[in-house]
């Protein structure tokens, strides 16, 4: 089945970056793909700044035993929370055929 993106939304990009993160290279953000036939799918992109700023966050307040282990549904990580690195790493996921397998149906 041929996937052709109507549009993304990325969250950073309406709210900035989360609390105490770094637009771009310290931040993580919800992204909604819409195909052209009309469904939507999640995933969420992290920077790899990102979970280093999290886990040390979860060190501090005991979260995820005390930050030893990270996780999140739908992850991606990237270097950089931008549209064109956004856009690039769906592209490819589109043309590898993992699209489907990271991000999740939004029904």
């Amino acid at each position: 089945m041929e996937r052709i993106i109507k549009t993304i939304w990325i969250a950073s990009e309406s709210k900035g970056p989360i609390i105490g993160g770094q637009l771009y290279t310290d931040d993580n953000s919800d992204v909604i793909v819409t195909l052209m036939d009309g469904k939507k799918y999640v995933a969420t992109f992290f920077t790899y700044d990102n979970v280093k700023t999290l886990t040390e966050k979860n060190k501090t307040t005991g979260e995820l035993l005390g930050g030893r282990y990270f996780w999140a549904s739908d992850m991606i990580l990237v270097d950089r929370i931008d549209r064109g690195t956004i856009e690039q790493v769906i592209n490819d996921l589109i043309k590898e055929k993992d699209f489907d397998r990271i991000f999740s149906f939004v029904e």
